[in-house]
């Protein structure tokens, strides 16, 4: 199978994800303590981490309020624990509620790519509060949790046709040139992109290639996501550093 466009994961089971992934990470933010550092996100602590989370949630409230809008802002969360805590409880509440309204449902959009509904916000939260999740974790000294194979794939799917084009600055400056091959091989799935100097990758038909990502879809989806993974890479590794997300 080349790539995917996300029809094997439903927006009931996003939902799902989106549940399990917060209570994990809510879990182990708590074990972890608000001081903890973050080594997967630099300069960052268990504060800041669950303050982004809570800060992203109530921006999506901002865009589902306003769907035809085009600058949605979300409310500040606290800057204290005990207030955070209860304010972000209160913001993820509010967003679960609001994507019961069905995946059709208008929503305001910034990202290129993603239709404006909630079955794109659904997908877009459920990775965000898994790839934090493993950051929480991490960050209590935990396991960092195994992700099933058609979830993972389908992360890896939406990092490499969507999130990679929201390269900060562009692509002017990247030189990168040649065919990249990533392989979840679980999933059996593969995407094939080509690399031009200057220009967004384009994904096509499977060429030769000259570097590979390869691994089960749970690896792959975190290394693209930078965060740590046991993968095989083969050929020019310096052709994934383009592909990994912002």
């Amino acid at each position: 199978m080349h790539g995917s466009d996300n029809n094997d994961v439903s927006y009931e089971r996003f939902l799902t994800e989106f549940d399990d992934h917060n209570t994990a990470f809510r879990k182990a933010a708590l074990t972890a303590g608000p001081d903890a550092d973050v080594a997967t996100c630099p300069t960052w602590t268990v504060l800041r981490l669950v303050r982004h989370l809570a800060g992203v949630h109530a921006w999506v409230l901002a865009c589902i309020a306003d769907p035809h809008g085009s600058d949605a802002r979300g409310e500040r969360p606290p800057k204290e624990w005990d207030e955070l805590l209860p304010w972000w409880d209160e913001r993820r509440a509010e967003l679960r509620a609001a994507f019961d309204r069905g995946p059709d449902t208008p929503a305001q959009m910034m990202f290129g790519f993603y239709a404006p509904n909630l079955a794109s916000w659904a997908r877009r939260q459920a990775h965000e509060v898994a790839v934090h999740r493993l950051d929480a974790e991490l960050a209590a000294g935990a396991e960092p949790a195994t992700f099933d194979a058609a979830f993972a794939a389908d992360g890896v799917d939406e990092a490499l046709t969507m999130i990679i084009h929201r390269r900060r600055g562009g692509w002017s400056d990247v030189e990168a040139s040649g065919a990249v091959l990533v392989h979840a091989e679980d999933a059996r799935q593969l995407w094939s992109l080509t690399l031009t100097p200057g220009e967004p990758p384009t994904l096509g038909e499977r060429a030769e290639p000259d570097a590979t990502l390869s691994g089960d879809a749970d690896a792959v989806y975190k290394r693209l996501w930078r965060r740590p993974a046991t993968v095989s890479i083969t050929g020019d590794a310096s052709l994934l550093d383009p592909l990994e997300t912002p």
